[in-house]
């Protein structure tokens, strides 16, 4: 007697297809969630009054680059890490060398180079020289001894006479600052990897169907 045994569909192709259904699900679900985080970083980056230039610092890449995996991620982080960081855990800031943080005020206007401008840089571009003035209570001064222009902005007297002539606050000395806490980073991160169980779950049904 000779006995034959066939199953029917093939083990083996059912097998492969349901790896080739996890592979796409798994693949689809770190891309959503990634393209998710980055979005929603971005908003609370905007939406914290940060700039978009700070919001289009985040940046997402995919594993892997191309095809399908089981073993796919998504990788979500910012291009300006030290400053995002800073605004996301509100840290205690301090002086590098011990003594005062110069805080410029509207008077002494931007760096050429962007962001705030330093006292040199200051005394540099205006010609006019700092005074330090302490104050026992509030933050200590650098001044300087000008004019304000139409913008605000202090600079120096072209006054023979010292009409005008007037001492401008120009920095606010302070020992530390600290920084607000302005961004929550971990709560979307954490609601992003909560819903990927989902996503993978709900493409996987979807490939099969």
């Amino acid at each position: 007697m000779k006995l034959k045994l066939e199953i029917s569909p093939n083990l083996a192709a059912l097998m492969q297809a349901e790896i080739a259904a996890g592979e796409k699900a798994v693949t689809n679900a770190m891309r959503e969630a990634g393209s998710d985080l980055k979005s929603a970083w971005r908003r609370q980056i905007t939406g914290a009054g940060l700039g978009t230039r700070l919001g289009n610092s985040i940046r997402l890449a995919t594993y892997p680059k191309g095809g399908e995996s089981l073993n796919a991620a998504a990788l979500v982080w910012s291009n300006a890490p030290v400053i995002v960081g800073a605004h996301d855990t509100g840290p205690l800031i301090r002086s590098r060398n011990g003594f005062w943080l110069a805080i410029p005020t509207p008077a002494a206007g931007k760096s050429t180079k962007g962001g705030r401008i330093t006292p040199g840089e200051w005394e540099r571009r205006t010609g006019l020289r700092l005074r330090f003035i302490y104050r026992r209570r509030g933050p200590s001064l650098l001044v300087a001894e000008g004019r304000l222009n139409s913008k605000g902005r202090a600079v120096a007297s072209r006054s023979t006479t010292g009409r005008g002539l007037t001492t401008v606050p120009i920095f606010l000395l302070v020992p530390q600052v600290k920084l607000g806490k302005r961004l929550d980073l971990a709560r979307d991160a954490e609601r992003a990897i909560d819903g990927v169980p989902g996503r993978i779950v709900m493409g996987w049904v979807e490939t099969r169907s």
